[in-house]
C-alpha cells in the first residue's frame, strides 16, 4: 500500500464536529490522474487503438485535462480523505461535507471536510456500580426438579378418589363439536389426558380442573384459529389418576441410572445445574456492568451515533456469518428478513449500545487502559496466529479498510469492561444477598476463552473489506 503525500490540520467545531484542511501536491496527485487517463482510455473508442492502448497525450488532446482531473478528483478524494483522518486518529461516525478549494483545473488538490466524530464523555461513579445476577449456585429445589425429572421416567399412575390437580391423568371421553358436527382430533374415548398440559386448550385444563370421577361437564370454548367460531366440549370423566414417582433410594438409582448412590446422582446434578448457572450469572454480571455504566452517560446520543451503531453491529453479524460460511444475505433470505427490517431490530438497541460504547471508552481513559502500541502488536500477534497470516498483513488490512482505530477501541472497551467487573458490587436478584465472586469461577476451566475471539476489524477477507 503506497503513502499519500497529504498535509492536513484539525479545527474542533461544536455539536461534536471537526473540520479537516486537506492539501495534497501535485505530485501525489498525479497519480490519480495518471489512473484516470488509464481508466479513461479503456473506456473509450479512438479510431486506430485498441482499447486500454490510448495514449495520454491523445487523450489530452481529444478529451482535455480538464474531464481527466475531475475523475481523478472523485475517484481518488475518498482515500485523500481517509489519509487525513488516520493523521489525526479522527473518529468520524457520518459522511463528511465536502468543499473543493482549489486544484479542479491545475495546482495542489485543497479541500475542507466538516464531520461529524464520536462524542467524549466522562462519566462518575463507575466505581461504585451495584449489578444484580440470578445465583451461581443451583438451590436445592432446582436439584430436586432435576431429581424427579429422572425419577418420572419410572412414575406410575394410580387412580385416586379426589378432584383432579395439575399434573394429574385423567381418563375421560371427549367430544368437541361446531355447529354440531364433530371436529376431526377432538372426538375420543376413554382418553387419558395431563391436567395442565394445555394440550387440548386452556379451557379444558380450566373445566377439568377440580373435576372428579364421574362428572359430565359442557362448555365453551373459542376456535384457536378461527375467532368467530365457538367449539363445543362435551366431557364425561370416569378416573382420576395421580403420577407417583418411586421411592428415592440407592437401590433404586443403581438399577435405573449411571450412578450407585442417591448423594452420586445429586452430586451430578448440581454439578450440571451449577455450570449453567455460572454460565447466565457471568453472562448477567457483564451486561449489568455494561449497562449500569451506561446509564451514567448524560450525554444526548445523536442520530449519526446510532446509525454509526448499528452499521457496527451489522459488520460484527456479517462477520459471524462468515466464520459460518454463510453470507448476511443467505441468513436474511432464511429468516425471510430484509435488509430494512434487519437495520430496524438493529436499531431498538443501537442507541443503548451507543451509550455503552461512550461509557466503557470513558472508563478506558479514566483508569489509563487505553492500548498502547506493544498491546496492538501483541494483539495483532494473536490475530493472525488465529487466521494463519502474518502480523503485517493484518495490519496492512486494517489500515487499508481505516479499521486500526477500531481495533485499538475494542481492546480499550473489553479492558474496561472487565474492570467494571471485577469492581462492582454483586448481589443476588432474588434476596439481595452479596455474592462472592469465587462462586463465578469455573474450578475445572483455566480460561475464559475470550482471549481466543477474533475482532470483527480484524477479519480476513480477500477483497480488503472488512465484514460477527
Amino acid at each position: 500500500m503506497s503513502t499519500l503525500n497529504v498535509t492536513s490540520t484539525v479545527e474542533e467545531l461544536d455539536d461534536n464536529k471537526v473540520k479537516l484542511h486537506v492539501e495534497v501536491d501535485e505530485a501525489t496527485f498525479e497519480v490519480a490522474l495518471g489512473a484516470a487517463f488509464k481508466k479513461i482510455g479503456r473506456e473509450v473508442n479512438m479510431p486506430g487503438f485498441r482499447p486500454g492502448k490510448v495514449p495520454r497525450r491523445v487523450l489530452e488532446a481529444k478529451i482535455g485535462v480538464e474531464y481527466a482531473r475531475a475523475e481523478a478528483i472523485q475517484d481518488a478524494l475518498g482515500s485523500y480523505y481517509a489519509a487525513a483522518l488516520r493523521n489525526h486518529d479522527v473518529d468520524a461516525i457520518a459522511q463528511p461535507e465536502i468543499d473543493i478549494e482549489s486544484g479542479e483545473e491545475d495546482g495542489p488538490i485543497v479541500f475542507d471536510a466538516e464531520v461529524e466524530v464520536r462524542a467524549v464523555v466522562e462519566v462518575s461513579g463507575y466505581d461504585a456500580l451495584e449489578v444484580q445476577i440470578p445465583n451461581p449456585i443451583a438451590s436445592n429445589e432446582a436439584v430436586d426438579s432435576q431429581i424427579d425429572s429422572v425419577r418420572g421416567q419410572s412414575a406410575e399412575l394410580v387412580e385416586v378418589d379426589r378432584e383432579a390437580a395439575d399434573g394429574d391423568h385423567v381418563t375421560i371421553d371427549i367430544a368437541g363439536t361446531s355447529d354440531g358436527e364433530p371436529l376431526p382430533g377432538l372426538v375420543a374415548d376413554d382418553y387419558s389426558y395431563e391436567v395442565g398440559s394445555g394440550a387440548a386448550g386452556e379451557e379444558l385444563d380450566q373445566h377439568i380442573t377440580g373435576a372428579s370421577a364421574g362428572d359430565v361437564l359442557d362448555f365453551s370454548a373459542e376456535h384457536p384459529v378461527d375467532e368467530d367460531t365457538t367449539i363445543d366440549f362435551h366431557v364425561e370423566v370416569h378416573s382420576v389418576k395421580e403420577r407417583v414417582l418411586p421411592d428415592l433410594t440407592d437401590e433404586w438409582v443403581d438399577d435405573n441410572s449411571e450412578f450407585d448412590t442417591v448423594d452420586e446422582m445429586r452430586a451430578d446434578a448440581a454439578d450440571r445445574l451449577n455450570a449453567g448457572a455460572r454460565v447466565a450469572a457471568n453472562r448477567a454480571l457483564r451486561e449489568g456492568a455494561a449497562t449500569a455504566a451506561a446509564d451514567l452517560v448524560d450525554a444526548e446520543i445523536s442520530e449519526a451515533l446510532v446509525d454509526s451503531e448499528m452499521h457496527e453491529q451489522i459488520q460484527n453479524v456479517s462477520y459471524s456469518l462468515q466464520m459460518q460460511g454463510i453470507s448476511l444475505e443467505q441468513w436474511l433470505m432464511f429468516n425471510g428478513k430484509t435488509q430494512e427490517e434487519f437495520s430496524d431490530d438493529l436499531k431498538v438497541g443501537a442507541a443503548h449500545s451507543a451509550k455503552v460504547d461512550l461509557a466503557l471508552r470513558a472508563i478506558a481513559v479514566a483508569e489509563g487502559l487505553w492500548p498502547s502500541d506493544t498491546d496492538i502488536d501483541d494483539e495483532l500477534e494473536r490475530v493472525a496466529v488465529q487466521l494463519s497470516e502474518k502480523p503485517a498483513a493484518v495490519r496492512a488490512r486494517l489500515t487499508a479498510t481505516d479499521n486500526l482505530l477500531s481495533l485499538k477501541a475494542d481492546l480499550a472497551k473489553k479492558a474496561a469492561l472487565e474492570w467494571l467487573v471485577d469492581h462492582v458490587a454483586i448481589v443476588d436478584a432474588d434476596s439481595g444477598d452479596v455474592i462472592d465472586r469465587s462462586l463465578l469461577e469455573d474450578p475445572d476451566d483455566e480460561s475464559t476463552g475470550a482471549d481466543d475471539e477474533v475482532p470483527a476489524a480484524a477479519g480476513a477477507d480477500e477483497t480488503v473489506e472488512v465484514d460477527e
